[in-house]
């Protein structure tokens, strides 16, 4: 619980912080991912690094501060990942492919877009994922980060993690506003990851040693948020993936 208050004070720390500077557009940085300004470079920063120009497959999140990431890898034909909202679906990701979305790539990257256009598909159906971005409210740089609360980023990472689709060679990254880099230890939980990129539109810091878990920490679900997980719900504290890693791989 003391972590979890000290999470809350840092979120409110630093939406107060982006308000201050007027970094996020309307409807402002209060309880959400925030949609900085400068998205786009940092995008454009991100696409310089050989940790991107080596991925093929691509996991993102759905939040707007990353829509010019999942654009530039959709532009260079890698392969998307995006995950549904609160992972509401018993198909809990929307694949984004390149070779079907041709021009529709800026309506199909958002998050109504994909909901509306992209097929859906189970972890058993997806490819090993080369670099994973997330959205961030606070990250400091040794990797450890701090996301708006609701924990479905973790949960996301766990999933891959516990079906072998993210590796030790998988890069972790986070693209974020300045100010959203603190430079002080941040509180953190046994089931958080932390990112080894963080990358803002003017610096890219790499970070210390990976930090990520090996599958789903039940004990830090409630029932609540278990049953409203439809891939969670169906298998309740027990491994969700059967399908051997070797053979995923090599289909």
């Amino acid at each position: 619980m003391e972590t979890e208050q000290e999470k809350r004070r840092v979120r409110d720390e630093v939406w107060g912080r982006l308000d201050r500077l007027g970094a996020v557009p309307p409807p402002g940085p209060y309880g959400r991912i925030p949609n900085f300004v400068g998205a786009e470079a940092a995008a454009r920063r991100l696409a310089d690094l050989p940790e991107w120009h080596r991925a093929r497959v691509v996991k993102s999140n759905p939040d707007k501060a990353q829509f010019a990431v999942r654009m530039r890898a959709l532009a260079e034909a890698k392969l998307v990942y995006m995950a549904v909202p609160k992972l509401a679906d018993a198909q809990p990701f929307y694949l984004l492919d390149p070779a079907i979305v041709g021009d529709d790539s800026a309506r199909v990257a958002t998050s109504a877009g994909a909901a509306a256009n992209a097929p859906k598909v189970g972890v058993d159906q997806m490819r090993p994922v080369d670099l994973v971005i997330c959205g961030s409210v606070a990250v400091n740089r040794d990797g450890v980060r701090v996301g708006k609360g609701a924990g479905y980023s973790d949960i996301e990472v766990a999933l891959l993690m516990e079906a072998g689709l993210i590796g030790p060679e998988t890069i972790l990254a986070t693209t974020v506003h300045a100010a959203q880099v603190l430079d002080r230890p941040l509180p953190e939980s046994p089931h958080d990851f932390r990112v080894d990129l963080i990358v803002t539109p003017d610096e890219v810091i790499r970070c210390g040693s990976s930090r990520r878990p090996g599958g789903i920490y039940w004990d830090a679900l409630d029932a609540g948020k278990i049953d409203a997980i439809p891939v969670l719900a169906l298998n309740p504290g027990r491994p969700i993936f059967l399908t051997p890693v070797d053979q995923r791989r090599s289909e």
